[in-house]
């Protein structure tokens, strides 16, 4: 049965799960209902990016280490984005991003996983005019749910989110749901925070 977690409860994802190797991560989302007027244009529908910043010693010591729509897949071959949803409509996830934990390189001790909504200030877009926001950790073996975090805070005026981490720690791995809003325009200026 899934975990559902709050915000900075730790869970570790391999203690009671002997032999996870392969996660895959759902992010979804929808768009808040817009009013509009008669004559008025069609809204344009909200483009939210999943990444994965794939960090040493958390850190991001290559732009290569940031695996998104414009690089679907890591190096390493342990982290790759199932590709890029442009519009976040239907129900589930709206991206997903697939992790071998157990063939990542030792040097690699955190992945970062975070969404921003692509031309958000050119759009005149932000999160609050999303709702219904989440991660889930789904296990490779057999498509189980293991735990899930939805962000449920208001998030008007904010482009981007760091949804969570899954990071390595004493030979296991965890995961740490986060759920921190902020104003960066651009996948660049959110990488930019874990130099």
């Amino acid at each position: 049965m899934a975990i559902s977690l709050q915000k900075g409860q730790k869970i570790s994802l391999t203690k009671d799960n002997a032999g996870l190797s392969k996660i895959l991560i759902g992010l979804g989302w929808d768009e808040v209902e817009r009013k509009r007027g008669f004559f008025a244009p069609k809204p344009q529908a909200i483009d939210c990016d999943a990444s994965a910043l794939v960090l040493t010693g958390g850190k991001l010591m290559n732009k290569k280490d940031i695996v998104y729509f414009g690089n679907l897949r890591h190096d390493s071959g342990c982290v790759i984005h199932m590709g890029d949803n442009l519009t976040g409509a239907g129900d589930g996830d709206d991206e997903q991003i697939a992790v071998d934990l157990a063939s990542l390189p030792q040097s690699y001790d955190k992945i970062v996983f975070v969404v921003n909504i692509y031309d958000a200030y050119k759009r005149k877009q932000d999160f609050g005019m999303i709702k219904n926001c989440f991660i889930r950790i789904v296990d490779g073996r057999n498509n189980a749910e293991l735990c899930r975090y939805n962000l449920s805070e208001s998030y008007n005026g904010m482009t981007a989110m760091i949804f969570g981490e899954v990071y390595r720690y004493n030979n296991e791995w965890k995961f740490n749901p986060i759920g921190q809003a902020t104003a960066d325009g651009n996948l660049g200026e959110l990488a930019k925070r874990y130099i």
